[in-house]
């Protein structure tokens, strides 16, 4: 493996230096406090004001920042009509009809297309992309949302999605290609994407609401740019991935620098492009509850109404039309991502746009329809069906009966583990935690890593927000445990069994699409407010990779590894625990630094529920529209998620070293 403590060091050097930090660290952890005050609590005075700088700049960027023709207000304001003009459009068309007027004076000019006519439009989309199959699959979850009452904030959702997912496509592919084209342009935002997909969400919200305002164009814009990192990073693997032998062929026929790229390596690595292009609805789909919070409307602020009533029964309901819709989005985007080439065409222009044509007359039909027969152009009040109720029965049932037991076993886990773990941490000095990650980092990776682990910790020190910090790496440690706890052995089970595996993957994909806001309903209704809340919440979210990544490192061991295990006499348990366990290693790593990222990603929610981290001050500042303060608490979460993520990376990397699947690195 890498890194000079290969080379430099030997064992027992590397050991005694172990066995001094250790002696150094409980010293200074028991007696410190009065000798070094400053190693337990970062003195204020030397505390970076990061937010107040942040605060000051935004203020200059939106009250004095020119660029001589122009000043940076104006910018943001023909930002936002340039994306406000096409969400319009495509928001008269599927929901509000197009409009003559503002506000309640506004007149409806014509109607907006009806729920027959849109399920009918999706249904020849998925039998163009992918046969009859995708057809009824796409239509049945339209139909869904429509039965169960979704249907007009489905339409509103729907239209920042299509708005906003050919704009983060198209932002994150051109970021991605001139990534590609030019090294010194993915040096510099390599960095940027890592904080981008870091950070959590909240925070995004909150510079956006400052500069852009409240409603929907902002938070349509938002959920662009928390969107676009995965385009660009897809973009730039996949046109990496494109055979050298046809960038060759491509010079020797004297293809220009743009015909390379459009005519070359974009149509080649398209399967490649169409998995971004899924990621980035995927995105979207997960920014929609939270956009809400800034004005987007539609599903996204039903689930958050439903969570303020705590009523179960309608959140899960439009939590489950938002599942409903990712599917459909998810399915025909995969199809399209496998299309092989076109139909034979038929004569003439109608042959050769048959869909075309069935769409345009389906348009007319079903509007002419809709004039004759209401029930034809909006889905029937009358026959709209719920189970809210049956739900909140349910949790009233569950409150009534085992109210006593459900406390006994919460305060038992509060005061037995949660409370003593997170004492312990922050009775833990902040100079010696720093120390601690830096000794770590340089013994999985070297110096880099050591710096890199060393030096965001001390940075969270730094801008003043251990504590905060340290609540958070409590949460999100025991909620990843018990995640783990719960997610390995169903991964192993599952592994085992592929009729089974195949159920358990219907769940965790349902599990990883259904809005994260819903997993707090039922969370706060059992168990109130505060941490314990907060970890069955995270628990839930967070289980679905551990699940995944043990069960798919168990399926990907060498079967002639296995073979070999059973000719010798292991016993099944020996072959799980010997063989099959240890090659999965490090699959299951990863799986952990998953679970670690959605945890983390969980909690800045869950500040919605009493939480005293730092996903309360992201949530704090966006109230506040404190740009600084949601920016500097932020970033903060990123460097955690950064630190954990590298130090799991490298230690995965070294299990694979040290179990012979791939070569170290020098």
């Amino acid at each position: 493996m890498p890194g000079p403590t290969s080379s430099t060091f030997g064992p027992w050097s590397r050991r005694l230096i172990l066995v001094v930090f250790v002696l150094a660290f409980i010293t200074l952890w028991q007696t410190g406090r009065g000798a070094l005050p400053w190693a337990f609590e970062y003195p204020k005075g030397a505390e970076l004001p990061l937010a107040r700088w942040i605060g000051q700049f935004t203020k200059w960027l939106l009250n004095e920042a020119t660029f001589g023709l122009f000043t940076f207000s104006q910018l943001t304001r023909f930002i936002s009509s340039v994306i406000d003009l096409p969400y319009r459009v495509v928001l008269s068309l599927l929901s509000t009809g197009f409009l003559s007027g503002r506000g309640s004076a506004a007149i409806q000019l014509t109607p907006s297309l009806s729920y027959l006519t849109v399920i009918g439009l999706v249904a020849l989309i998925g039998h163009h992309a992918g046969g009859r199959r995708l057809a009824l699959l796409s239509a049945a979850c339209l139909a869904f949302v429509a039965v169960f009452g979704q249907w007009s904030s489905a339409m509103v959702t729907l239209a920042s999605i299509v708005v906003a997912v050919p704009l983060g496509v198209a932002g994150g592919g051109l970021l991605g290609i001139l990534a590609y084209r030019h090294r010194w342009v993915e040096r510099l935002i390599g960095p940027i994407l890592d904080l981008m997909q870091t950070i959590p969400v909240f925070a995004y919200l909150v510079p956006i609401l400052f500069l852009f305002g409240f409603g929907p164009t902002a938070a349509v814009l938002a959920t662009i740019i928390f969107a676009m990192p995965p385009m660009t990073r897809v973009t730039l693997l996949a046109l990496r991935r494109v055979p050298g032998e046809l960038t060759d062929l491509g010079q020797i026929i004297g293809c220009t620098r743009a015909q390379m790229t459009w005519r070359v390596l974009v149509p080649t690595a398209k399967d490649g492009l169409m998995v971004g292009v899924n990621q980035v609805i995927m995105l979207s789909l997960n920014m929609v509850i939270i956009a809400a919070m800034i004005g987007a409307g539609g599903l996204g602020f039903d689930v958050l109404a439903a969570l303020r009533r705590l009523d179960i029964g309608a959140g899960l309901e439009s939590g489950l039309a938002i599942v409903a819709l990712a599917i459909m989005l998810d399915r025909l985007s995969q199809a399209f991502a496998e299309k092989t080439g076109a139909a034979p065409a038929g004569p003439g222009w109608t042959g050769r746009h048959p869909y075309l044509l069935a769409g345009l007359a389906l348009i007319v039909v079903a509007g002419f329809g809709g004039l004759v027969v209401p029930a034809l152009q909006t889905y029937p009040a009358g026959a709209v069906l719920t189970t809210g109720t049956f739900w909140s029965r349910v949790v009233e049932w569950i409150n009534v009966n085992y109210f006593d037991d459900i406390e006994a076993v919460k305060n038992a886990l509060l005061l037995g583990v949660l409370v003593p773990f997170k004492r312990l941490l922050l009775d833990l000095p902040w100079l010696g935690v720093v120390a601690a990650l830096g000794l770590l980092g340089w013994r999985l990776g070297g110096l880099r890593l050591a710096l890199l682990a060393g030096g965001l910790s001390f940075l969270i020190a730094a801008l003043g927000l251990w504590e905060k910090a340290m609540i958070t790496v409590y949460l999100c440690g025991i909620s990843t445990v018990v995640a783990m706890l719960i997610g390995m052995p169903i991964g192993i089970i599952a592994a085992e069994r592929r009729g089974l595996w195949r159920w358990v993957q219907v769940v965790i994909d349902t599990l990883q699409t259904l809005p994260s806001f819903v997993y707090l309903m039922p969370a706060v209704m059992l168990f109130r407010v505060g941490d314990f809340t907060a970890m069955i919440a995270v628990v839930a979210f967070a289980v679905a990779p551990a699940i995944r990544y043990t069960a798919l490192g168990l399926q990907g061991v060498d079967p002639n590894l296995i073979e070999a295990g059973r000719s010798m006499g292991c016993t099944p348990w020996q072959l799980l625990t010997r063989i099959k366990l240890r090659l999965a290693l490090p699959e299951m790593m990863l799986g952990l630094n998953q679970t670690i990222m959605f945890a983390l990603s969980m909690l800045v929610i869950t500040a919605l529920v009493g939480t005293r981290d730092l996903g309360q001050e992201v949530y704090i500042a966006l109230t506040k529209a404190d740009t600084g303060k949601g920016l500097a608490a932020g970033l903060c979460v990123a460097f955690i998620a950064i630190i954990a993520d590298r130090l799991i990376g490298a230690a995965a990397a070294r299990a694979r070293v040290r179990l012979g699947l791939a070569e170290a690195v020098s």
